[in-house]
């Protein structure tokens, strides 16, 4: 998939619910023939009237958010911002104080948790495995885990199958993770800051085997700080604000609104907190 070209102009909707999920076309653009047919299609994920306290803090207010099927979306926002909650609430790590999160219509629970493939900021694997053996748990684990796909990922980002991850550098358990988690056939993959350990110069080539991975009728939501990096890729944005949505919106239409790139743009309307 070439990444390099621009894509078309896409209009922002007015609300988040009246977004259409669109499909990309193998050279990074969206296929306007493959917009679905009605905005009423049921959200991919969909926040209602989220917020949620710990004691007298609260972290997150009235949140009220829609992901569709087929697209690339950045979570952004500055620490404490409140977005690896709203990534937790969606993976039933955490519960709402109030309101509810649905996936496909559905509240949280065993079945949500086969349909999104979710990669935390903290490693979580056993250090002791090796990368096959790593392989070989997620395989039992998930039934929709790709480990033919796992071992292409592996070879192409030259991670050794026999070596032990407590012998890795932390981008290289990075990248076992990520692989691992885009390994699995799901509908909706939320990864918490990615890239955060992984050296500049592989990054692009990364983000270009995702994109080359990444199923259309699928959703991808990156909660990330290196937004220079990732835009490139992204669809839509939504910008997280003191525990509320500040912006969501497609992300070619934003550029063309504000004349910058999408990191211009956070740092211009977050600067007084940079």
């Amino acid at each position: 998939m070439t990444t390099s070209k621009t894509k078309p102009n896409k209009p922002v909707a007015e609300k988040a619910t009246t977004k259409e999920p669109t499909n990309k076309k193998s050279n990074g653009k969206t296929d306007k023939n493959s917009i679905a047919k009605s905005a009423s299609i049921t959200p991919l994920l969909e926040y209602r009237s989220v917020s949620k306290s710990y004691g007298d803090r609260t972290v997150l207010k009235d949140i009220n958010l829609t992901i569709p099927r087929g697209r690339i979306i950045g979570l952004l926002g500055k620490n404490g911002a409140g977005k690896t909650t709203l990534i937790k609430l969606a993976n039933d790590l955490l519960q709402p104080t109030s309101g509810e999160v649905l996936v496909e219509g559905q509240p949280i629970g065993v079945v949500s948790k086969e349909q999104i493939s979710y990669l935390p900021e903290v490693t979580y694997l056993d250090k002791t495995m090796k990368v096959h053996e790593a392989m070989n748990f997620f395989a039992e684990f998930y039934r929709d885990f790709d480990i033919e796909k796992a071992k292409k990922l592996a070879k192409i980002l030259d991670l050794e199958l026999d070596k032990k991850i407590i012998k890795m550098s932390k981008g290289m358990q990075e990248k076992l993770q990520l692989i691992l988690v885009i390994s699995r056939k799901a509908d909706l993959y939320i990864l918490d800051e990615p890239l955060s350990g992984i050296d500049p110069a592989t990054r692009d080539f990364i983000l270009d085997t995702i994109l080359n991975e990444f199923d259309e009728n699928a959703s991808l939501l990156i909660s990330t700080h290196l937004i220079a990096d990732i835009e490139r890729i992204l669809d839509e944005v939504i910008f997280i604000d003191n525990g509320k949505v500040a912006l969501q919106s497609d992300a070619d239409a934003l550029r063309q609104k504000e004349h910058a790139s999408i990191d211009e743009i956070f740092r211009k309307r977050f600067r007084s907190h940079l």
